[in-house]
Order: structure tokens, then sequence, then C-alpha cells
């Protein structure tokens, strides 16, 4: 896909080096099957099928012997440079796409373990985010009563959810901010999501609505959940 003078490409980056120890499989989660498919699968397959992503890049560990029965003939690019954390891998994959994407090009960051994103949720985070300078990401707004929990497990408080989103992925970013955020973060141990790092410069990334079926799977209970979602598409 070749973009319009001085517009930006959009480009996927899913770091797959994590081992999924909640999940406690044996495996790195992301290669569990679900609905047919390893996880991972079904996240490709989704910035795949959609017109507006340029190329899609994976990252894993530089000794994963299953990456390549995952990912498909064209369309992906494996980055054999994932590191400690999550972090550190997307770092190490910015690094490594250096010169294949301008600083002013979009990435789109992805868990791999979330595999009910679709083709329609990427298209609606790149239409609303738009130009804005600090970026975006889907989320949820919180529509629960939030308790925070005191000793014992005991309810100690209501906090108000007004205002309150659950961050999901993608999060999508210039090339040059997400390289300076994760880059410049003060405590690597605080910054939870991309959207953390570029706050911590003091922008304020878009919230986009995104679905409830944009789950991530980390318990094993969760992947009923997403099963049931795959199969309604």
């Amino acid at each position: 896909m070749t973009a319009a003078p001085n517009r930006p490409r959009y480009f996927a980056l899913i770091p797959a080096a994590g081992v999924g120890a909640r999940m406690e499989a044996g495996s790195p989660k992301q290669y569990l099957a679900i609905a047919g498919k390893p996880m991972l699968r079904h996240a490709l397959d989704a910035f795949l099928a959609s017109p507006l992503i340029a190329h899609t890049y994976v990252v894993v560990s530089a000794d994963d012997g299953v990456i390549d029965t995952v990912v498909p003939e064209h369309g992906v690019t494996v980055l054999r440079c994932g590191g400690a954390t999550r972090m550190e891998s997307i770092l190490n994959g910015l690094h490594a796409v250096h010169g294949c994407i301008d600083a002013h090009d979009q990435v789109l960051v992805h868990d791999a373990a979330r595999p009910g994103l679709t083709p329609a949720l990427i298209e609606k985070l790149i239409t609303e985010v738009g130009d804005h300078a600090a970026g975006g990401l889907l989320a949820l707004p919180v529509v629960d009563t939030v308790k925070r929990a005191g000793p014992g497990s005991l309810s100690a408080q209501t906090v108000p959810r007004d205002g309150l989103w659950l961050a999901q992925t993608p999060q999508m970013f210039s090339y040059a901010l997400l390289h300076q955020a994760l880059s410049e973060a003060p405590d690597p141990q605080a910054i939870t999501d991309d959207a953390s790092a570029v706050e911590a410069l003091g922008l304020a990334p878009k919230l986009v609505e995104g679905h409830p079926r944009n789950l991530k799977v980390t318990l094993p209970r969760d992947i009923h959940t997403a099963e049931l979602y795959l199969a309604h598409p």
C-alpha cells in the first residue's frame, strides 16, 4: 500500500515474546489454539484483512521455534529480537524496522493475546484518532461499579467510575513519538501500556471506544469467552 505524499502509512507491531505464565499452559499462550487456530494467528489475520495496514511485524524471542508455523507466507515479517519485557520487545522491534518506517508513519501496537480484533475496529481506531498528535487507543468505558479492596479482600471504598476506561489494543502512535516515549520512560515498571509512556511525556492520547470481543486472554477461563466472540464475527 502506497500512501499519498506526506500522508502516514500504518504498520502493525505485535510483541509476542512473552511466556504467558498466568495461563498455566506450559507453552507461550500466543500459540494456544482458539477456535481452530493459534491465538496469535487471529490477530495477524485481522491486520492482513485490513486494506489500511501497509505491513505487519511480529516480535518474538531469538529461540522461538514455533512462529514460522504460525505466520502466513506473505504480509508478515518476523523480528527475532524479543526482550525480557513487553516494552523492551517493542523498542527492539522499533529499532529493527528503523529505515523501513518513517518518523511520521503510524505504528499500531497490538497484544498477541487479543484474538478478537477485527478490520472494522482497526479502521475505527485509525479514522477516529485521525491526525491527533498524541495518538490514541481502543478502550472501553467502565460500566460496572468499582470497589477498592481493603485488608482481607473486604470492600473498603466505592470508586467513582465517571471518566474511567479499560485500555485495549491496538494503541496507535507515530513511530517517532512511540520511540521517544518508550526510550525516555522514567520508570519502566510503571509503564503498563504504550499509552502510559506517552502520557508520561505530558501528552493525552485519544480514547476510541472498542468492543468487548477484543478482550485479552489472560486466564484459562478467558478462552471460552474469546471463542464465543470468534464464533459470531
